[in-house]
């Protein structure tokens, strides 16, 4: 993809941004998980869901097929879950301090998530404000079942961006569309995440952000995939300042993760 074309077809790459910070939205911007939220409280419950979870991570189960189960055990009206959500959700305390560096910096900030656009958005404009609109957001949809409005209850259902995907959201295409870009012009990849959602993104960028306790380090720690650990994000910016400051690489952050990790520091029980 040559630079003009980049510029068209990639909206984070119309300021000629030397880095751009990909992110995960449940559980990674925001306190809770807003799909989970859901499915413990108005859905089927926390035993299913933590159980597709973890059948997920260990192979048993794609995401695409335990997520719609689990979307699929919510019937409230989607207005309603969504005002459920905006009251309920809570953003990283941090998290708006990171968005205002990144403006001030031209790093683009852009979530991919296997949640639902409309739902993030909505609890973005809540938290952040009309700053939330510079953000890019890339996500599953939301459809009205047959003969139904979404509006209704049992009315809709989770529409996937890449159906044909076992991740529903396959976040990997769109890294992949920066990661290919001449190295002249391709900018310094960050990534942070959480959980299962993330397994299709983990490879895909040169320093991925692993939240401390969660599944996806011990995804990365199996599969040997390079990572940095956080707390919340105010580690994140501070990783960050250091290294678009150079005063440290993304491969010494990762090197620090997997040492962090090796220690029992990442809050998962090293294998």
């Amino acid at each position: 993809m040559g630079v003009q074309n980049a510029l068209v077809d990639l909206p984070a790459m119309r300021t000629n941004p030397k880095f751009i910070f990909f992110t995960d939205f449940d559980g990674t911007i925001t306190l809770q998980d807003s799909n989970d939220y859901m499915t413990d409280n108005i859905g089927y419950g926390g035993e299913l869901r933590r159980k597709g979870n973890a059948d997920t991570l260990n192979g048993v189960k794609q995401f695409r097929d335990s997520f719609r189960e689990m979307m699929d055990s919510i019937t409230t009206p989607y207005d309603e879950c969504i005002k459920f959500l905006v009251d309920n959700i809570k953003l990283d305390p941090y998290f708006k301090e990171f968005y205002e560096w990144s403006l001030a910096n031209n790093i683009p900030v852009v979530v991919l998530s296997g949640g639902m656009e409309p739902i993030i958005k909505a609890i973005l404009q809540n938290l952040i404000g009309p700053d939330a609109d510079k953000m890019e957001i890339i996500g599953n949809f939301v459809g009205p079942r047959p003969g139904k409005s979404i509006n209704e209850q049992g009315g809709w259902e989770i529409v996937f961006k890449h159906p044909e995907s076992g991740f529903g959201h396959d976040k990997s295409v769109t890294l992949r569309q920066y990661s290919s870009l001449p190295a002249d012009v391709r900018p310094t990849m960050f990534y942070a995440g959480d959980g299962v959602s993330d397994l299709s993104a983990a490879r895909e960028t040169d320093l991925l952000f692993a939240k401390k306790g969660h599944d996806l380090i011990t995804y990365c720690a199996r599969e040997n995939v390079p990572f940095t650990v956080f707390e919340d994000w105010s580690s994140i910016l501070q990783k960050c300042k250091e290294i678009t400051a150079g005063k440290t690489t993304v491969q010494e952050a990762a090197r620090e993760g997997f040492e962090a990790y090796k220690s029992g520091a990442a809050g998962v029980k090293a294998a």
